[in-house]
């Protein structure tokens, strides 16, 4: 069953609250990071992606980044823009976008419930992308964001988290640029504390990670590297924890994670369309072809946008991983016709979330800096967690999940 623990929180004063919400590290650039901060010294970008604050020649990933990232976290610990409470609590979380909310827990999960799969994996994480969260945690002592997990609703944490919300004032209540509200309660009830961490044992046998597979990795590696360091170690251990967000799988919602290739492997676009061809079904848009169906795909190539249906017999239609459209792309064209061989690795890959619309594919092909693009349509919340329980593995950046979780909000320091 599945360990669910309260923390006592770093988290923001009120009055800085907006201020430092910041979007997930993983989600801008460099440029687009150093952008969104420039006119915000409190910004939590600071903390989750110090080299915005490091002369651009001074790689993204070098130690002073991250020895940058721990002194803007003490700056703020020590002007209290960031104030700790003085004892351990749950957090809820409720974010609304488009009229949807979705609500959710914050606390610490077991580094040992993803070690032996009870927190279960529906992605292989990327080498650069999770060493850079070692080194983050490792030189900060923060789990600075929270990992986006999901279970099967339970009634009885429902009723609280309901009561909480109807009846309780919130610590933060504010909407960001990007038109999503935050609303956060702090869980003061000792009995709900209790009740809680005894539900999330007794009556959720997994949680699944939906977004935060490198944070997961990164805090399961830290962790094994200080038992090493500390042969006697109990189990409670800060380090044996990290930071997450729980919500009911009925709230969550996933979206299209799309695919851009920098070459076309030496080939003309008309052979990728005769290549193409033999799997799927290929016509001219006249306008950009969001898939609206699964085994539907958008691809544009040559300043044309074509939509491709994958044929039967292409793809096997009863298997977990292969039925998946992340899947068909990678086994029809990814790899055969464009020598993607590990999306993982590949440096010749990028991915864009589908926030992004597929106006954000074709300027990236129009500029020169990509030369075809793909549109999927989105994984399921029921199709992963039917990978994750398979024990399967679905190709990296498979699932894009809105609203993202605000970071700064509530930071844990080991």
């Amino acid at each position: 069953m599945s360990i669910v623990k309260p923390f006592a929180a770093f988290r923001p004063a009120v009055k800085w609250a907006q201020l430092v919400a910041a979007r997930p590290y993983d989600v801008m650039s460099r440029k687009e990071a150093k952008l969104e901060a420039s006119q915000n010294a409190y910004s939590f970008l600071r903390v989750s992606r110090a080299d915005i604050d490091l002369p651009d020649e001074v790689s993204e990933y070098a130690p002073d980044v991250y020895a940058q990232a721990k002194t803007n976290f003490d700056h703020f610990k020590n002007t209290n823009i960031l104030i700790q409470d003085t004892s351990p609590r749950y957090y809820i979380y409720a974010q609304t976008m488009n009229n949807k909310t979705q609500v959710g827990i914050a606390a610490l999960v077991s580094v040992d419930d993803y070690l032996n799969n009870i927190i279960k994996k529906h992605e292989f994480t990327r080498p650069v992308k999770e060493k850079d969260r070692i080194d983050h945690i490792t030189a900060t002592g923060l789990h600075a964001e929270p990992v986006f997990l999901t279970y099967k609703p339970i009634s009885v944490i429902d009723d609280i988290v309901n009561r909480i919300v109807t009846i309780a004032r919130p610590i933060y209540d504010f909407t960001t640029p990007d038109g999503v509200n935050h609303t956060l309660w702090k869980m003061a009830n000792i009995s709900d504390l209790v009740r809680i961490e005894q539900y999330f044992k007794e009556d959720v046998p997994s949680l699944y990670i939906a977004d935060g597979h490198h944070r997961a990795e990164a805090a399961a590696k830290v962790c094994l590297s200080k038992r090493q360091e500390n042969p006697n170690f109990t189990g409670k251990e800060p380090f044996n924890y990290f930071m997450a967000v729980l919500f009911p799988s009925t709230q969550v919602t996933i979206m299209d994670y799309n695919r851009l290739v920098k070459d076309l492997n030496g080939l003309t676009p008309e052979q990728i369309l005769e290549k193409v061809s033999v799997n799927f079904t290929i016509n001219p848009a006249s306008k950009k072809p969001k898939p609206t169906k699964a085994h539907d795909f958008g691809m544009y190539l040559n300043k044309q946008w074509y939509k491709l249906t994958a044929k039967e017999g292409s793809y096997n239609a009863k298997h977990p991983i292969e039925s998946l459209d992340v899947n068909i792309l990678d086994k029809n064209i990814l790899k055969p016709i464009l020598g993607i061989k590990d999306q993982r690795t590949d440096s010749r890959i990028d991915f864009v979330g589908g926030i992004r619309g597929l106006q954000e594919l074709e300027n990236r092909v129009n500029s020169g800096e990509m030369s075809i693009a793909f549109a999927l349509y989105p994984v399921t919340v029921n199709q992963l967690m039917t990978v994750s329980i398979a024990g399967e593995v679905m190709p990296p950046k498979s699932t894009w999940f809105e609203p993202k979780l605000r970071s700064g909000l509530f930071v844990y320091q080991m």
